[in-house]
C-alpha cells in the first residue's frame, strides 16, 4: 500500500521576508492571511496555513503588531529611517542617513523602484557579524527627479527611452500615443508615469524632442535637461520684466544716498554683457580713503511674490555652459537695468567702507544709493595700468586693438585700490586663507560653436583687486548682521572644516610627486596647503593637485546658521555682490534693508528651506558646468584621433586609469583590458596597476603617452590607447 503524499506549499523563497515585504511596501495598511497569500499569488490550504502560522510568529518577535483578530500591520520602530538614495553604476545603491555614520547598502533586488537622489523610507536589517548594514526601500517619499533625457528605440506599437545617465537602471516604457511625434534613435526628455506593480520598466511619456544624439544644441539642451534646468523664460515671465518700469525717477533717488558724483567704473572680463557690480573711489581730507561696493539693486525690480521673483527662485542661479549663459533673470534686467553699464544712472545697493594707509576698516555704511559708472574696464585693461605702476601715470592704452583714454584719477584709484588689495589679502592668508588659483580651462569656438583651441585663464592682480573688495564687502555685511546683539535670521554663506580623513588621503596621493601636508593641526594644514598649491603652480601635475585639494575641501552652503568661512578663513561670510546671477543675494539685499529699517526678523524656517534649495541648484548648475566642458573636450578630441599626447595618470581604478593630457587638461580613461602585452591587477594602496607577469606598474602621477581611441559625444566620454610611459629624454 502506497503512502500518501503531503501536499507541498507552492511558495517559493523565504515566507517571513516576503510577508515583511508585503507590510513594509504599505505599512499603513492592515492584512488578513488571505490578503497575503493573494499578494503571493496562492490561494491552496497548505499556503494559507502557513501563512497564518508564519504571521503568529513574527508577531511573536514584534516584527509585525496585530491591530485586530487576524489582522496584521508592520511594526514600525528602530529599524525604520529616512534617507536618500546614492546609486553607483553597477546597478546596487546605498542609502545616505544623517544620524548614522555609515552608509547602508541596498541591492538591485531591495530598491523598490527608488532612483538616484530619491529621498526614502529604509528598514535596516539586522546586522551579521563583520558584515555591512544592508537595507530595503519600503517607501518612495520624495523623487528628485521625475523627467530623465535619453534616446528613443522604437517598436512598433510601443517604445522604449534608454536613460542617459549610468546611475538610471532601466529603461522607461512608452505607448505610442504618448511619443509627441518623437523618431527612433532621437534623444528626448521623457516623464516617469507610474511603475505598476509587475511591470519589468516604468511607463512614461515623452515631453519634449531634443534632436538628434550627437548634434550641438542637442547635446547642450539635453544636459540642462538633464539637471531639470530650463533654457528659456516663460512667455508671461519675459512680459512681465519687460513691461517694468526702469527709468530712474526723482521720487526714488530722494530715497537713496546719492552717490553719483563719486568716481565709479567696473572691472569686468572682456566679454562679459552684465556687470552687476562697481566700485568707487574718493580721497578724504584725513588721509584715508573712501570705497564704495555698488552693487546692481535687483531687490528693487524683483518684488516678493512677484512672477519674476518665483522664477528667479526656482532658478536660483545662473548657468554658465561653454557657449551660453542661462541667465536667472529675463535680459531686460540682466544686460540693461541690473547692469551698471558706463555712463549711465543705476539703482545700486552699496557698502562704502573709510580705510586708513593699512587698509584697515575705520568706518562702514551699507544702504541703497544712485550711481553713475564713468568707465568700464577689461581685467586686461585694469592688468596694464597695474603693470606700469613705475612708469609715468599712462593716458593711453591699448588693449586688444582698441585704444582707451584713462583719466589720471582713475589710473591713481585703481593703483590705490591693487596696492590695498595686496595688504587685505596678505591679512588673510595670515588668518589662514587658502590660496585657491585653479587654471580654468576655456575653449576657443568658432561661429558654429566647435571648439578650435583651448586655453587656460589665471587670475591676475587686476582679478585679486576685484575679488578682495568683494570679499570686504560680503564679510562685513555678514558682520554687520552677525554680530548684532539680538539674532536676526539671514542668509549665511558656510563652509566647513575639511575631514581628516580627506587631508590624509591627500596627504598620500601628493606624496606621489613628491609633496607633503602637515596635518599637525589647523594652521600647520592651511599653511603647507597653500605651500603645496604654491610649489605645483606651472608644472604637469598642478591641475590634479588642485583638483584633489578642492575635492578634500568641504562644500560650501547657505544656511541660516552660521559657522563661518574655513577657506577664506572669516568667521562671518555671506553673498552680497552677484544678485543679477544668484538668489541668494537678493535674499541678502532684501534681510539688511529690513533690518536696516529695525523691522522684526524674519521666520528663520522659512529661510531655512529657502538656503536648501538654493545651495542645491547651485550644485545643479555646476554639474551641468563641468558637463558642458567635458562634452566640448570630448568635441575637441574628435579632431585629433591620430595625435600622441602627453598625459599623467590622473586616476586609478579596478577597471582602468584616468590620464588627463598636459597641454589642454582634456581626461580620458585606458581601461585594464586594452593595455596590451600582460593583464594588469588593481594595487588600491599604491594607487597603481600592476602586470602579472612582467610586474610592469602604471601609478598615480606617471607620465604616458596616449592617443585618443574613442571621443564619445553622446555619453561625453574619451576612451585613450596606451602608448607607453614617457621616456626620460623625451
Amino acid at each position: 500500500m502506497s503512502k500518501k503524499k503531503k501536499n507541498k506549499s507552492p511558495i517559493k523563497g523565504d515566507l517571513s521576508k516576503s510577508i515583511l515585504d508585503i507590510l513594509r511596501k504599505e505599512p499603513g495598511k492592515n492584512f488578513n492571511h488571505k490578503q497575503i497569500a493573494a499578494k503571493l499569488g496562492v490561494n491552496d490550504a497548505t499556503s494559507r496555513n502557513n501563512i497564518i502560522k508564519k504571521l503568529a510568529h513574527l508577531a511573536g518577535k514584534k516584527q509585525i503588531e496585530q491591530v485586530e483578530r487576524g489582522k496584521f500591520k508592520i511594526n514600525k520602530g528602530k529599524d525604520y529611517y529616512t534617507a536618500k538614495i546614492d546609486m553607483t553604476t553597477k546597478g546596487y545603491a546605498y542609502a545616505v542617513v544623517e544620524d548614522l555614520d555609515d552608509d547602508i547598502f541596498i541591492s538591485p533586488n531591495n530598491l523598490n523602484t527608488a532612483f538616484d537622489g530619491d529621498e526614502v523610507e529604509i528598514y535596516i536589517y539586522k546586522r551579521r557579524r563583520n558584515k555591512k548594514s544592508e537595507g530595503e526601500v519600503t517607501k518612495i517619499l520624495n523623487r528628485k527627479r521625475t523627467e530623465f533625457v535619453g534616446i528613443l528605440e522604437m517598436q512598433k506599437d510601443f517604445g522604449f527611452v534608454v536613460i542617459d545617465n549610468p546611475k538610471m537602471y532601466t529603461d522607461i516604457f512608452v505607448q505610442k500615443n504618448r511619443m509627441k511625434d518623437a523618431k527612433d534613435g532621437e534623444k528626448v526628455v521623457v516623464s516617469l508615469e507610474d511603475w505598476p506593480e509587475k511591470a519589468d520598466s516604468p511607463f512614461g511619456s515623452i515631453k519634449k524632442v531634443l534632436g538628434a544624439p550627437g548634434e550641438h544644441h542637442t547635446e547642450i539642451h539635453a544636459i540642462l535637461a538633464q539637471y531639470g534646468l530650463p533654457y528659456e523664460f516663460p512667455e508671461e515671465v519675459e512680459d512681465f520684466a519687460n513691461k517694468l518700469d526702469t527709468s530712474i525717477q526723482p521720487e526714488e533717488v530722494k530715497k537713496r544716498r546719492d552717490m553719483r558724483d563719486a568716481l565709479t567704473f567696473t572691472i569686468d572680463p572682456a566679454d562679459a554683457k552684465d556687470f552687476d557690480d562697481a566700485l568707487s573711489f574718493e580721497k578724504l581730507e584725513n588721509g584715508n580713503v573712501e570705497i564704495g561696493i555698488h552693487i546692481a539693486d535687483v531687490s528693487h525690480y524683483v518684488q516678493p511674490g512677484n512672477i519674476l521673483d518665483e522664477e528667479a527662485y526656482e532658478r536660483a542661479t545662473s548657468v554658465y555652459l561653454v557657449d551660453r549663459v542661462v541667465p536667472m533673470l529675463p535680459e531686460v534686467l540682466s544686460n540693461n537695468a541690473c547692469s551698471l553699464r558706463p555712463n549711465e544712472e543705476k539703482y545700486t545697493f552699496s557698502a562704502v567702507f573709510e580705510l586708513d594707509k593699512n587698509a584697515k576698516v575705520v568706518k562702514e555704511w551699507f544702504g541703497r544709493t544712485v550711481t553713475y559708472s564713468d568707465a568700464r574696464f577689461a581685467y586686461e585693461e585694469a592688468q596694464h595700468i597695474i603693470e606700469t605702476e613705475k612708469d609715468e601715470i599712462p593716458k593711453d592704452i591699448s588693449i586688444q586693438e582698441k585704444a582707451y583714454t584713462v583719466q589720471p584719477e582713475i589710473v591713481e584709484a585703481v593703483l590705490t585700490l591693487n596696492r590695498m588689495a595686496r595688504k587685505m589679502r596678505a591679512v588673510r592668508m595670515r588668518q589662514g586663507a587658502i590660496s585657491f588659483d585653479k587654471v580654468e580651462v576655456k575653449f576657443k569656438l568658432d561661429k558654429d560653436n566647435d571648439p578650435v583651441g583651448v586655453y587656460f585663464k589665471t587670475a591676475k592682480e587686476a582679478n585679486k583687486l576685484i575679488e578682495e573688495f568683494m570679499l570686504l564687502a560680503n564679510r562685513m555685511v555678514a558682520e554687520f548682521i552677525g554680530k548684532q546683539e539680538k539674532k536676526k535670521t539671514f542668509v549665511y554663506r558656510c563652509h566647513d572644516e575639511p575631514d581628516e580623513e580627506k587631508l590624509v588621503s591627500l596627504n598620500n596621493l601628493v606624496s606621489r610627486f613628491g609633496h607633503g601636508l602637515n596635518l599637525k593641526n589647523r594652521k600647520t594644514v592651511t599653511s603647507s596647503l597653500n605651500k603645496l598649491l604654491q610649489d605645483v603652480q606651472g608644472k604637469k601635475e598642478q591641475n590634479l593637485v588642485d583638483t584633489l585639494a578642492i575635492r578634500t575641501m568641504s562644500k560650501a552652503y547657505y544656511g541660516t546658521e552660521n559657522i563661518g568661512h574655513y577657506g577664506l578663513a572669516f568667521d562671518y561670510y555671506t553673498h552680497f555682490t552677484s544678485p543679477i546671477r544668484r538668489y541668494p543675494d537678493v535674499m541678502v539685499h532684501r534681510l539688511l534693508q529690513r533690518y536696516l529699517e529695525d523691522k522684526p526678523s524674519v521666520k528663520e524656517d522659512e529661510y531655512d528651506e529657502k538656503c536648501h534649495h538654493t545651495s542645491e541648484m547651485e550644485n545643479l548648475s555646476s554639474n551641468a558646468e563641468r558637463d558642458s566642458i567635458k562634452y566640448m573636450q570630448v568635441k575637441f578630441m574628435q579632431d585629433h584621433e591620430n595625435k600622441e599626447f602627453l598625459g599623467v595618470i590622473s586616476g586609478v581604478t579596478d577597471f582602468g586609469i584616468f590620464v588627463e593630457i598636459v597641454e589642454n587638461k582634456c581626461e580620458g580613461m585606458i581601461r585594464l583590458r586594452d593595455i596590451s602585452g600582460d593583464h594588469y591587477d588593481f594595487d588600491a594602496d599604491n594607487y597603481a596597476v600592476v602586470g602579472r607577469k612582467t610586474g610592469k606598474t602604471y601609478q598615480l602621477g606617471d607620465d604616458v603617452v596616449v592617443k585618443v581611441k574613442n571621443a564619445d559625444l553622446v555619453k561625453r566620454h574619451l576612451d585613450f590607447t596606451l602608448i607607453g610611459k614617457k621616456k626620460n629624454n623625451e
